[in-house]
């Protein structure tokens, strides 16, 4: 199976038009031509495609590789008598679901990188007390079990949206699930079940496009939905943590199940010359009004980029180990592996370059961003862009900015993703006057309020940004006090619970170590 997979990924390389070079978010002039994105999947890839990367020991190794012998018929394929041997079929008991045990229990008391701060005021046990809460309170209102009990694999499980549309579900819910269920493990007794469920529903729900990928929206429409890329990326990244969390020996492999997802994502959502994710699946990299040059600030996930990264060269390490011949394919393997970095680093240049630009006293992103190949820089999209109004401004996209970087920072001590969250964390200290409620729910880039409305979804994220500034100690412990038992409805709480889990120590990587380049 994994050999499709780097069948898969050697196309991509070609692709993406990798040059051992780190890709820059800032468009380039003369983009080369680049060979048309595979339709469909490593377990559905010809074993031919391959041969496009024009490597003849490569080509040799694949051939024998994949060179299976012919299975003898035997002698009963012409002697009927000998079918006797076989024994009656005899219907097996249930296989009824036995949980592995948590390697990864919650709560696990992270120390964040060096320089970082905590709530302070409030005791460790408090603090995993009030995320047991608020998974408890998340749990019953949020997961919807979807289907009977089923002996063989048990039921499927989707994340609700809510109060506002509870029969509706979105990839990124789903995603967002499965992380919360691999962290609770250890307090939450059917965590695996419940991740299980979740993943195995997805599954049940392609993308149009891509069917290795998730519709960002259930009900589907008529003509079926395409996929959003957050859901995906925080879907495979749960894969990864429960590969950590459980071990792979189960009933879903989840290490592989990774490994062939992360595959998809990056041939079917990222951008091929400019390594910035694409909206969703459903774009054309070099479309007219949306290509590989606009995109979702809270796209921009580089913890999850980072283990990608990390994953992916093992993978490839531990597939062609160094020495195994004379082929050059551990080098290939290392710089296939180092793409992810690439996408991590458009990101981040995308952010600082607003940052600089645009946003230069606030440090706020705006919700969409666009470019254009002979354009100089990336600038705020423009109103109705994609989703509404506020599409260039600070709105509920961008609320998530904070958190995405901000844990990234903490758990890598990235000097990039560090400098990005605190000059929000410095920002958003000023504007709140040291006062948490006094956050409001969307900003004008220049960091003007869009209303008067208090939310969580942008409150909790800010407080994983004042993490990484010790001078902000006791406005992080008020905002702590004002978060931790708030509840609201299912993209606020939802938030919120990710961020408490960050800012009591309790949320992990599946990375060895900080997920170093």
């Amino acid at each position: 199976m994994f050999s499709m997979v780097l069948v898969m990924l050697l196309s991509s390389q070609y692709r993406h038009n990798f040059s051992g070079a780190a890709s820059t978010a800032l468009p380039v002039e003369d983009q080369p031509d680049h060979l048309p994105s595979l339709s469909v999947r490593p377990l559905s890839v010809p074993l031919m495609n391959h041969a496009s990367v024009e490597h003849p020991q490569l080509d040799a190794y694949f051939n024998d590789l994949l060179s299976f012998p012919e299975e003898s018929p035997g002698d009963c394929s012409l002697d009927l008598t000998c079918l006797e041997e076989i024994p009656p079929f005899e219907p097996s008991e249930p296989q009824y679901f036995m949980p592995a045990v948590a390697r990864l229990p919650f709560p696990q008391h992270l120390q964040y990188a060096k320089g970082t701060i905590r709530p302070n005021h409030r005791s460790q046990s408090r603090q995993d007390e009030d995320v047991r809460q608020a998974y408890d309170d998340w749990k019953t209102h949020y997961l919807i079990e979807v289907s009977p009990p089923d002996s063989a694999e048990g039921p499927l499980y989707r994340v609700s949206f809510g109060s506002t549309a509870p029969q509706r579900t979105v990839s990124e819910g789903q995603g967002y699930g499965m992380i919360i269920m691999a962290m609770m493990a250890g307090y939450e007794p059917e965590a695996q079940q419940f991740f299980d469920g979740l993943w195995r529903f997805s599954r049940q729900h392609p993308s149009q496009k891509d069917l290795n990928l998730m519709a960002w929206e259930v009900p589907e429409p008529p003509g079926g939905a395409s996929s959003a890329f957050d859901g995906d990326v925080d879907m495979a990244f749960a894969l990864l943590l429960a590969d950590q969390q459980w071990g792979s020996d189960g009933r879903i492999n989840y290490h592989a199940e990774a490994i062939d997802y992360i595959t998809a994502i990056f041939d079917s959502t990222i951008g091929p010359g400019s390594s910035l994710p694409l909206l969703g699946d459903w774009v054309d990299p070099d479309g007219d009004e949306y290509n590989q040059y606009t995109t979702r600030s809270s796209d921009f996930m580089p913890l999850n980029f980072r283990a990608f990264n990390q994953k992916m060269k093992q993978e490839l390490g531990h597939y062609f180990p160094q020495g195994e011949s004379d082929l050059e394919i551990p080098q290939l393997a290392l710089q296939i592996g180092t793409l992810w970095f690439d996408v991590l680093h458009a990101g981040q240049a995308a952010v600082t370059s607003v940052q600089h630009k645009v946003s230069s006293l606030t440090g706020l992103i705006p919700d969409f961003l666009v470019s254009s190949i002979d354009a100089k820089g990336i600038s705020p999209a423009a109103g109705h862009f994609l989703e509404g109004p506020n599409d260039g401004a600070y709105s509920y996209n961008a609320a998530r900015v904070p958190w995405r970087i901000g844990t990234d920072a903490l758990l890598s001590g990235d000097p990039v993703s560090m400098r990005q969250t605190r000059k929000l964390a410095n920002w958003i200290a000023t504007a709140s006057k040291g006062d948490p409620r006094q956050i409001r729910g969307g900003y004008h880039l220049d960091g003007t309020p869009l209303g008067n409305r208090f939310t969580t979804a942008f409150a909790a994220p800010f407080g994983v940004a004042l993490m990484t500034t010790p001078k902000h100690q006791q406005l992080l412990n008020k905002l702590y006090d004002v978060v931790y038992s708030a509840r609201s409805d299912y993209y606020e709480d939802t938030v919120s619970l990710l961020s408490l889990l960050v800012m009591t120590g309790n949320f992990w990587s599946p990375c060895s170590g900080r997920c170093d380049e």
